[in-house]
């Protein structure tokens, strides 16, 4: 008979008697061992040694330390964690922390702040620090969430985008001020000929405001610079080359008629309009190529090097220094130079705001490759493994190629760090990815779907991620609230995400996280989540497996089944059959038996 059963009425007899198994029938494609699986500490105590002795009765072989909370976190005493790993090495298992769940980007509803970067990656390195007490011989991984609290831009589901558009709802973010402002698609109505609704994508909007904020930007120099132009229109060269005599020491003031000195005035004063215009310009200037060396951008680096140059030579710079006083000090020549200044940037704005998640990437990777480094260069091969975990979706970086460019920026910062300390390029690049991996949570991604995401491209983006998994979060949701069930509880797609996953996947220690199921049913999670994932029940990888389990379960009438059932005490005494009163059964009447050490009526 196949694993399904025959159909019979709408009935399927498997439906009503399991059947017994077989040594010879296959395992399921995707299955999960019961020694890869591990459960959480309770999140909200910080007695982490009665939390690990309670789970360690149930048999798991794997541990994490649930320490989400900031505050439980610094509420475990430092020799809790030593003696964690006596009860480690005694009993055999492996323990794992989640470490304090906190933005590490240094973003807040204000804006970015590189102090709450810095104090961030602190926190991270004296994690990974305390961790090693957990497990001082090894590299056990510490997990952190890629952003936390940070508001995400929300993507178009892969099937809508097209190449212009794949934002619903962008987060832009400013690179100077880190003010954040959210852009999504909006009709607009043109003034102009016939009205005519048009839509702007929330890509054509982050375009329009990086343009807007840069011409106004340059109008400043141009009020400037035509306030000075105004000024100079009827000043005759004699009074410019006079202004510059006096600006040089070489005329004094009380040797100028006073008509003269009126008009050297007024050029004294463009000069004070080319000032305030120079200034902003250097302000722009230095914004503009800032952004396009971030964005290596070198078209735009050597245009602005060439200009920069062409510009020293026309107000008489050479090499930082004033060669040629007549021509720095003649408004006329700069007002020129700014105006050529304005010509060529209005044309290319730099992307002073752009999608958050590349700008978190950024931030969140120099907090995670300095702390990991901070790490490395205290416990060097014996260091944690720092393992970067996707968010609930709907918060930045929560996306498989989210948490992908985070992983692989994190790990660039790592060797950066250890290449400027002495280390081998070649060397470092090992270390990076040993020490500096991702964490799956199935869970979260599963959340896609209240953005409208398909089952299908859920599952997809597991693939983006699979290469750089070191670890995996069990848990089951329905994709619109964070719960936190037992995989087969809801609609995760596990099998397929495993699949997606490949080998690194099924390698990495797999932690339920199932608060959800712990509050409401106060049971522990695991053979729920072992029926789900079709888990062999011998170390053997072959039937029978957990989803079998009911139908091995056998009643007394059908053999000894369960050993000393109590209902055979109640009905029969102390045998498995009825025996005669002389040896022990209960006589007809009677109110007790000879085993119950009471005399029998």
């Amino acid at each position: 008979m196949s694993k399904e059963g025959y159909k019979i009425g709408g009935y399927r007899i498997s439906d009503i008697y399991q059947g017994g198994y077989s040594s010879l029938m296959p395992p399921p494609d995707n299955y999960v061992t019961a020694g890869s699986l591990g459960m959480t500490t309770d999140p909200r105590s910080a007695n982490i040694l009665k939390e690990v002795s309670e789970k360690l009765s149930s048999g798991t072989k794997n541990i994490e330390v649930e320490a989400v909370s900031p505050e439980i976190f610094d509420s475990i005493p430092k020799h809790y964690f030593k003696e964690v790993n006596r009860m480690a090495k005694l009993t055999g298992i492996k323990v794992s922390l989640h470490g304090p769940v906190m933005d590490v980007a240094g973003m807040s509803q204000q804006g970015f702040s590189e102090t709450s970067r810095e104090a961030a990656e602190r926190r991270v390195a004296e994690t990974l620090l305390r961790s090693h007490d957990l497990n001082p011989d090894g590299n056990m991984t510490v997990n952190f969430h890629s952003a936390e609290g940070i508001p995400g831009s929300e993507f178009l589901p892969p099937s809508q985008r097209t190449k212009e558009t794949n934002y619903k709802r962008m987060i832009a973010v400013n690179r100077e001020s880190g003010r954040l402002i959210p852009l999504e698609e909006e009709k607009e109505f043109n003034l102009g000929g016939d009205i005519k609704e048009r839509t702007r994508s929330a890509e054509q909007r982050l375009e329009g405001l990086n343009s807007t904020e840069w011409k106004n930007s340059l109008f400043q120099i141009e009020v400037n610079r035509e306030n000075a132009d105004r000024i100079m229109k009827d000043i005759h060269p004699i009074f410019i080359s006079k202004f510059a005599q006096l600006h040089a020491g070489q005329l004094k003031p009380e040797d100028v008629d006073p008509k003269e000195m009126a008009q050297i005035n007024k050029v004294a004063s463009a000069f004070e309009f080319i000032g305030q215009a120079k200034l902003s310009a250097d302000s722009l200037f230095d914004k503009a190529y800032k952004f396009a060396k971030m964005d290596n951008d070198e078209e735009n680096m050597d245009l602005l090097k060439e200009f920069s140059k062409r510009y020293g030579e026309m107000v008489g710079i050479e090499g930082n220094k004033i060669k040629n006083p007549e021509r720095y000090l003649n408004p006329e020549i700069h007002a020129g130079a700014l105006q050529e200044f304005i010509q060529i940037l209005e044309n290319a704005p730099p992307k002073s705001y752009v999608p958050l998640e590349g700008f978190a990437t950024e931030q969140t990777s120099k907090t995670f490759g300095n702390a990991a480094w901070t790490a490395y260069k205290k416990f060097k091969d014996k260091s944690p493994v720092l393992v970067i975990e996707n968010p609930p979706a709907g918060f930045a970086l929560s996306t498989g190629e989210g948490v992908a460019d985070t992983v692989r920026a994190s790990r660039r910062q790592f060797v950066q760090n250890a290449v400027k300390e002495g280390m081998s390029e070649k060397e470092a690049e090992r270390n990076a990815e040993k020490f500096i991996g991702a964490t799956w949570d199935v869970g979260h991604i599963n959340m896609l779907r209240k953005y409208g995401y398909s089952e299908e491209e859920i599952i997809k983006e597991a693939e983006k991620v699979a290469p750089l998994v070191k670890h995996v979060h069990l848990s089951d949701n329905f994709g619109y609230e964070h719960t936190e069930l037992p995989m087969g509880m809801g609609n995760v797609p596990l099998k397929q995400m495993m699949e997606k996953l490949g080998e690194k996947g099924f390698e990495a220690t797999k932690i339920i996280e199932a608060g959800n199921w712990w509050q409401h049913f106060r049971t522990s999670p695991f053979q729920e989540s072992l029926e789900a994932m079709e888990s062999p029940i011998y170390g053997m990888k072959m039937a029978p497996y957990w989803s079998q389990a009911p139908g091995l379960y056998q009643g007394y009438f059908s053999g000894y089944g369960q050993m000393l059932p109590q209902i055979n005490y109640e009905i029969f005494g102390a045998g498995f059959s009825r025996l005669p009163s002389e040896l022990g059964g209960q006589a007809g009447g009677g109110q007790g038996n000879r085993m119950s050490g009471r005399p029998m009526e």
